[in-house]
């Protein structure tokens, strides 16, 4: 009864974060609801998939190092290590992994950095940053075309947060958005920019790091 029920609220939370964005004083609870919704509809996709305790820990561990780093980079704005772990993540060990790397370092790392409704947001930007990663292994593991990529998806990830931030505290207008971007620039460039420093120094031996592991998780030993 308690599965079906968060199985509903899901759905829910979502539905309901549309249609109050609909109306005019839709804003901030609006796309809470609906951030909500995507991220309890993550856990349950992640739930429902085949996962060892070996490959849960290594997620796991993964995330909390990325957390750490970012609490470790606070005082740099906009510089930190998530992006590069949560794509390494997913280029290494695949999609499910990618995603809850991401959106597990998001949750653990404001638990010191603070939560807010601004958590949901970047749980789902950073669990798409790992699904780029698996979606796009056969191009990343090479050290320039993941680098590249590290330092587009710090714009992604900056520009989504800014269009949260203007859409539901701002008027919904062009110029309060171009303001809200524009403000927002230097931060952006500095997250992109670290990424790229960070992964051309250690992005593809982390990922080769990574799969070693999940080689080891994979392999079964059969008794003749």
């Amino acid at each position: 009864m308690r599965r079906a029920a968060i199985h509903a609220a899901a759905p829910a939370l979502f539905l309901g974060g549309l249609w109050l964005a609909l109306r005019p004083d839709g804003g901030a609870l609006a796309l809470l609801l609906v951030a909500a919704g995507l991220v309890l509809g993550g856990i349950l996709w992640l739930e429902s998939g085949a996962g060892s305790a070996k490959e849960l820990a290594l997620v796991a561990t993964l995330a909390g190092a990325a957390a750490a780093g970012r609490v470790l980079f606070a005082a740099i704005p906009g510089v930190q290590p998530v992006t590069v772990i949560t794509v390494a993540a997913g280029v290494a060990l695949g999609l499910r992994a990618g995603v809850a790397v991401g959106g597990v370092a998001a949750l653990a790392s404001n638990f010191v950095l603070g939560q807010g409704p601004w958590t949901p947001w970047q749980m789902l930007a950073w669990g798409g940053c790992g699904a780029v990663g698996a979606l796009g292994a056969p191009l990343l593991r090479r050290r320039m075309p993941f680098a590249l990529v590290c330092f587009v998806l710090g714009f992604a990830f900056s520009g989504v947060m800014d269009v949260w931030e203007w859409y539901s505290f701002y008027p919904h207008t062009f110029a309060a958005l171009t303001v809200q971007l524009g403000r927002g620039i230097w931060f952006d460039a500095a997250h992109a920019g670290g990424n790229l420093v960070l992964a051309l120094v250690a992005g593809p031996e982390l990922r080769r790091l990574l799969e070693r592991y999940g080689r080891r998780l994979r392999t079964e030993v059969v008794w003749a």
